[in-house]
């Protein structure tokens, strides 16, 4: 799987996510790398800072309007490869994050198995990105927290 596939997504499809973003953000209590990475995303999509400070301020966004604003399977994993990379910045995914990510998922139409297929391609990269550490205890603490 092509982790960084790139999607396109116009204004209401980047709004839409970054609100879904923040949702499972604030779900267990916003913590400064997850705002960072919603900010970061929703500049990289083309959204101004202006923008991003009224969608923080939104409520949460239902999962029934999540999938009507994403209409490819494409912008669906991206939503959900995204929301889990995002719950994984503070370094521990809360039960409520894992809820609120499956109901999105679910709302999405996504079956289990590629669920499963999304969160294992997840936790494949943040390893791969420990492949060249030298201290390989430290390495298979990071591998037991993913839970591979």
């Amino acid at each position: 799987m092509d982790f960084f596939h790139e999607v396109h997504l116009d204004a209401p499809q980047a709004e839409a996510m970054a609100r879904g973003l923040y949702a499972v953000a604030k779900c267990d209590g916003l913590h400064v790398r997850e705002g960072a990475l919603v900010a970061s995303f929703f500049h990289d999509v083309g959204g101004g800072a202006q923008a991003l400070a009224e969608l923080e301020r939104r409520p949460a966004i239902p999962a029934a309007e999540l999938a009507a604003a994403l209409h490819r399977d494409d912008e669906r994993r991206l939503f959900i490869k995204t929301a889990l990379l995002l719950a994984w910045a503070d370094g521990v995914v809360t039960p409520q994050e894992e809820k609120l990510i499956l109901e999105y998922a679910r709302a999405l139409g996504l079956s289990d198995e590629t669920i499963e297929r999304l969160d294992a391609a997840v936790k494949e990269y943040l390893l791969a990105h420990l492949s060249h550490v030298q201290n390989v205890e430290a390495t298979r603490e990071v591998a037991r927290k993913l839970q591979v």
